[in-house]
């Protein structure tokens, strides 16, 4: 008996962006299921990062369209998408540097009116000990492998159904990269569906169920993501062999 295929949360079809003159995403498709870990692999200037921020309504489009959950989301701002349930931690990680990591984390949870957010952000120190050591530190003392991580837990403080992650692991330590490589993981065991944009592709798709190539604008390949990596072109271009 064939298993039913999971729904589509995030479609994304046709999709231009332009700065100015420059066309930085020349028409891309792609999708991520319920339940997946997605990862969009490429070089740096690839357009990779333009695209999630397409997707999350920071650059508008110049053509195409983007559906969450069977909807057209083209248009909307990042305050609405969270509260729908598409959440981003952004390429450098956007902290509140002269708040505290416990007032970053309710920063996450901006959107809730839920008495369950006390709760949650137990669950976040139980995943990050070191935030609860520091709970009170003020964000921008801390080191980038702390704030990564305090990016991360104030994303799960707005309960994602879909966790975009902007190149979460560059800059940081080896030591910091196994971690931050360890929680996406882990979040996505417990449920969470992820894209994941990453630089570094044999992390990424070790990682994922699917993945994509983008160079210069387009997508240029895609599937499971285990045969992406097996892939001579992608073993390339990608892991300098």
């Amino acid at each position: 008996m064939t298993t039913p295929a999971a729904p589509t949360l995030l479609s994304v079809r046709g999709l231009k962006v332009a700065y100015g003159g420059i066309q930085a995403v020349k028409g891309v498709d792609f999708e991520v299921r319920a339940g997946e870990l997605v990862s969009l692999i490429g070089a740096n200037g690839a357009g990779k990062t333009t695209t999630l921020k397409a997707i999350t309504g920071v650059q508008p489009l110049a053509a195409g369209t983007i559906e969450f959950k069977g909807r057209d989301i083209g248009g909307q701002g990042p305050w609405d998408l969270v509260r729908q349930g598409l959440v981003m931690v952004p390429e450098g990680r956007g902290m509140f540097a002269r708040m505290t990591i416990t007032e970053n984390l309710l920063m996450g949870a901006y959107v809730r009116d839920d008495d369950e957010i006390g709760a949650d952000m137990e669950s976040v120190f139980e995943r990050f000990p070191r935030l609860k050591e520091r709970r009170n530190q003020l964000a921008g003392t801390m080191s980038g492998g702390e704030q990564q991580m305090l990016a991360l837990g104030r994303a799960l403080m707005a309960r994602p159904q879909v966790l975009l992650l902007d190149e979460p692991s560059m800059g940081l330590s080896p030591l910091m990269v196994d971690k931050v490589f360890e929680v996406v993981a882990d979040v996505h065991r417990r449920g969470t569906t992820v894209l994941l944009v990453e630089q570094n592709a044999s992390r990424a798709l070790g990682l994922a169920d699917r993945g994509y190539v983008m160079d210069s604008g387009e997508i240029t390949m895609g599937g499971d993501a285990k045969a992406l990596l097996a892939d001579p072109k992608v073993r390339a271009a990608y892991l300098g062999e």
